[in-house]
C-alpha cells in the first residue's frame, strides 16, 4: 500500500433508465430513511468554479489539515471485467468497487455484525423495481453541459464546491433522500447531491461530491458525500442494462438500520453510535459460497452471482438488507421478489481493511 498525503481544504460552502433531457441525450430510490450524519454545518452558496479539469476532492481555501489517503499499489490487471457508465469505465480495474472478494478471509466480527443487522430485518430486499418512482435515477450529460451554481445548506464544509454540470430538469430520487446523480461522460466525472432541490438558476442541496471515475482517490477522511459513508452511489447500483446482459462486475450498495462510529476505506465517513457490535460504514459483505443458487432465475440470479463474487458495501443508514438499483420500468418485479427469500444469515463480512475514525 502507498500512503499519499494531501492538503485538504475547506471552503465556506462547501438504458431506458437514462432520462433524456433537452441539453443532452440522457443516461439512467433508495433511502426509506434519511441520512444520520450528526450536526450539520450551515454554509453559503457555492461560489468557486470546478471545471472538468479540477481536482474533485480539493476545494479552494486551505485550513492546513493533513489527511492521509491509502491507495493500492498493485497495478490493474491487463484485462478483465469492466463496468461502463455513460462510456466511462467506473473506476480503475483495481478499485475496491471492482474487487473480487470471493477468496478474502472472513472478518472475525462477521457473526456479530450479521446478527446486529438481522435485529430489524432478516431478508435481502431489492430497493428498486418497475415502479418509475422506485430506484435511484441518474442522468448522463456531455462535456458541453452548462455548469450551474450549487448552494449547500447543511454539509458544505464536507462538500466539493460548485458549480456542477447538473441540468435544471435532472431527475430527483423519490422518497426522503432526494439524490441527484449526474455523470459527465466527456470528462468521466460523477457529480452526486443529497437532499437536492432545483431552485432558480441552480440547485440547493445538503451535500455534494465529485468523483473522478479514472482515479482511485478517496474523499478526505471524515468527509461525507451524497451517501453517509462518503462513497459514490452510481457505481454501486444494480443497473438494468448490465443485469439484462447477464453479469454485474462490481459490488453493490446497501443499507443497514444502524452503524457504529467508524468506517472502512473506501468509505471515509461515520454516521453511527458508539457500539462496536454494529457494522461500520464501508463494511463489505459477500453471499456465502455455500449458499445454493439453485432455483433462482433471471435478474435475481445475476444479482446473487455478483454478491458471491463482488459482495455489497454498507453505504448508508436505512432499512437493513436493502440493496440499490436504478430506476427502470423494465425490471421484472416477480423475478426480483426471488431475492426476498435470501436470509441475512446467508452473508458473511470479509476483511478489507481496518476500522478508522474521523
Amino acid at each position: 500500500m502507498t500512503l499519499v498525503c494531501s492538503l485538504i481544504v475547506v471552503t465556506a460552502c462547501g438504458g431506458p433508465s437514462v432520462q433524456a433531457i433537452p441539453t443532452a441525450a440522457g443516461g439512467l430510490l433508495l433511502g426509506a430513511l434519511p441520512h444520520l450524519r450528526g450536526s450539520p454545518t450551515a454554509s453559503a452558496s457555492a461560489a468557486a468554479t470546478t471545471g472538468p479539469a479540477a481536482t474533485p476532492h480539493a476545494p479552494a481555501q486551505t485550513t492546513g489539515k493533513i489527511v492521509v489517503h491509502v491507495t493500492p499499489t498493485k497495478p490493474p490487471p491487463a484485462s478483465g471485467p469492466k463496468t461502463i457508465l455513460g462510456g466511462c469505465q467506473a473506476f480503475p480495474s483495481n478499485n475496491p468497487w471492482n474487487e473480487n472478494v470471493s477468496k478474502l478471509p472472513v472478518n472475525p466480527m462477521s457473526a456479530t455484525y450479521i446478527a446486529s443487522i438481522n435485529l430489524t430485518k432478516q431478508f435481502l430486499h431489492p430497493d428498486f423495481g418497475s415502479n418509475p418512482t422506485y430506484g435511484i435515477p441518474y442522468t448522463v450529460v456531455p462535456a458541453s453541459q452548462k455548469f450551474v451554481p450549487i448552494t449547500f445548506d447543511a454539509y458544505g464544509d464536507e462538500s466539493n464546491p460548485g458549480p456542477y454540470p447538473v441540468p435544471l430538469n435532472a431527475p430527483v430520487e423519490s422518497g426522503s433522500d432526494h439524490h441527484v446523480l449526474v455523470l459527465d461522460s466527456g470528462n468521466c466525472h460523477l457529480y452526486e447531491m443529497y437532499n437536492a432541490q432545483q431552485v432558480g438558476a441552480g440547485w440547493v442541496c445538503a451535500s455534494g461530491a465529485v468523483f473522478n471515475l479514472n482515479s482511485n482517490a478517496l474523499r478526505p477522511e471524515g468527509w461525507t458525500s451524497a451517501d453517509a459513508a462518503g462513497l459514490p452511489i452510481l457505481p454501486g447500483l444494480a443497473l438494468y442494462s448490465e443485469v439484462s446482459s447477464g453479469v454485474i462486475n462490481h459490488a453493490l450498495r446497501f443499507t443497514v438500520d444502524e452503524t457504529q462510529n467508524g468506517f472502512i476505506n473506501p468509505a471515509t465517513h461515520e454516521a453511527g453510535t458508539n457500539n462496536p457490535d454494529l457494522p461500520p460504514m464501508g463494511l463489505r459483505l459477500r453471499l456465502k459460497a455455500s449458499f445454493s443458487l439453485a432455483g433462482f432465475t433471471g435478474e435475481a440470479l445475476v444479482i446473487l452471482t455478483a454478491l458471491k463474487t463482488y459482495g455489497m458495501i454498507v453505504a448508508d443508514n436505512g432499512s437493513s438488507w436493502y440493496i440499490s438499483g436504478d430506476t427502470d420500468p423494465r425490471w421484472n418485479d416477480n423475478n426480483l421478489n426471488e431475492l426476498k427469500s435470501v436470509p441475512g444469515s446467508a452473508f458473511e463480512a470479509v476483511e478489507t481493511g481496518p476500522i478508522l475514525n474521523s
